[in-house]
């Protein structure tokens, strides 16, 4: 039997319920934004929490807290201060210890100090992305910060092993889904809770989805993409399957849809006790196909 990949025609509505109930406090205390929050009461302090968060967010979001607080102790707690005197022989011996998955002390502190350098330069965060967002749309507004963050702080200064690996790019044949600058950027962008908005020149409608392994199981299931890989193409997919449901905050979605399978509400498998209650159960195809076992 071909699988149904089509969205029901009640989606939209379905979806919106799911989203109106979600309870996003629950949610907020699990999740990486809950680092950066602290830190938007400005542009800088908040570029700052925000891709170092983002560039931790691998693997299970109790370990992305964990280390992220890790970082902030090492770092004397006040991450700005930490990249204002990164290109200190200290502030980088402080983190020799540092590890979490693959990301290495010796990589934050090449980013702290590369930070350094474009805050230095006069620029930011914001202006890098821009400078690629007016020329190459969304994609090429990752693809700048990825080259940016990649080319260091200058000065001949060799990146450490690893480190480049960290900010993949769209671009280029890669085809990688960049779902950490991704949700940087989304943290950034949007105005909405959870996230804060301190970018002010990026049109919402532009944002890409953060495309994680529970946002694409989910999406895949729902009928939004036809593609069983995480890509940048699926991205494009199932952003442009929201932007049809929400024109000017297609990824308003994205963090109900993630921690819809982050903290179990989606169990993967048709439980009727869990997803009973699920406003997107009609559309999910483990219940539109006939035959298919119960879990």
């Amino acid at each position: 039997m071909v699988r149904p990949h089509a969205p029901t025609a009640a989606f939209p509505a379905h979806l919106r319920a799911l989203y109106d109930r979600f309870p996003f406090d629950r949610s907020l205390a699990d999740d990486p934004i809950r680092c950066v929050r602290p830190y938007a009461g400005d542009l800088q302090s908040g570029e700052i929490a925000g891709i170092v968060a983002a560039t931790l967010a691998i693997g299970n979001t109790t370990a992305i807290r964990r280390a992220f607080a890790e970082l902030e102790r090492q770092a004397g707690g006040e991450l700005r201060r930490w990249v204002d005197g990164a290109d200190g022989a200290l502030a980088g011996s402080e983190l020799r210890g540092f590890r979490h998955r693959w990301v290495r002390g010796d990589q934050l502190h090449f980013l702290a100090r590369t930070l350094r350098s474009i805050y230095r330069g006069g620029a930011t965060l914001e202006m890098t992305f821009l400078d690629g967002f007016e020329s190459g749309g969304f994609a090429g507004g990752v693809d700048a910060l990825a080259h940016r963050l990649r080319a260091g702080p200058g000065g001949g200064a060799r990146p450490p092993p690893g480190y480049v690996r960290l900010f993949p790019t769209p671009l280029h044949g890669s085809g990688s889904p960049c779902k950490r600058l991704t949700l940087f950027v989304r943290w950034m962008v949007r105005p909405g809770f959870p996230d804060v908005g301190l970018w002010r020149r990026v049109p919402t409608g532009e944002l890409r989805i953060p495309l994680d392994q529970h946002v694409h199981w989910i999406a895949y299931h729902l009928g939004l993409t036809r593609r069983r890989t995480r890509s940048w193409a699926t991205v494009e997919e199932v952003t442009e399957a929201l932007r049809r449901i929400d024109p000017v905050d297609p990824v308003r979605f994205d963090f109900v849809l993630c921690h819809t399978g982050v903290s179990g509400d989606c169990p993967k498998r048709k439980d009727p006790v869990i997803c009973g209650p699920c406003s997107v159960r009609p559309d999910c195809d483990l219940w539109r196909v006939p035959g298919r076992s119960v879990a």
